[in-house]
């Protein structure tokens, strides 16, 4: 090898090096997860074994977006996440949960579906689910089972 060729290959290792270092150093950013937290999470009574739906507020209180990008359920293994647009459901991949702020999952809006049921819950009973993120660790939610008109009242925090 020439001197030359031997610097540049140097020069290419020092750079190499630079870049997994900081690649790093980027990671102890990504280990500030989004702070997720629910509040408000419930299921109505389902009328039937085939479906449920479930509600809540999902909040970020972090600077950095975030994705709810699936969700599990001893009572179902067919969980969906749907958007409601122009009055339609349709099944989504993921929801953004934005930095500072909230994912609202209500009747008439977006939402999370419990397809085929293994048993049909009654008013009074919790039904957990995990939620998972792109960025944020897993979140297990207690849904209270309510009546099948129950309207949660989101309001503004105290």
């Amino acid at each position: 090898m020439t001197t030359r060729t031997t610097r540049t290959l140097a020069a290419a290792l020092s750079l190499t090096a630079a870049l997994a270092i900081s690649g790093c150093s980027s990671d102890s950013d990504a280990a500030e997860k989004p702070k997720i937290t629910v509040s408000g999470a419930f299921m109505p009574e389902p009328v039937n074994d085939k479906m449920a739906g479930a509600f809540m507020i999902i909040k970020n209180d972090s600077k950095s977006a975030d994705k709810l990008t699936a969700v599990t359920s001893q009572l179902s293994d067919d969980m969906q996440i749907h958007e409601t647009k122009d009055q339609k459901m349709q099944q989504v991949p993921s929801m953004d949960v934005p930095p500072n702020g909230e994912l609202k999952l209500v009747r008439g809006g977006n939402h999370i579906m419990f397809m085929g049921l293994k048993n049909k819950p009654k008013i009074g009973d919790k039904v957990t689910v995990e939620l998972r993120f792109e960025k944020a660790d897993p979140v297990k939610v207690e849904l209270d089972v309510k009546e099948r008109t129950y309207q949660a009242q989101h309001t503004a925090s105290h």
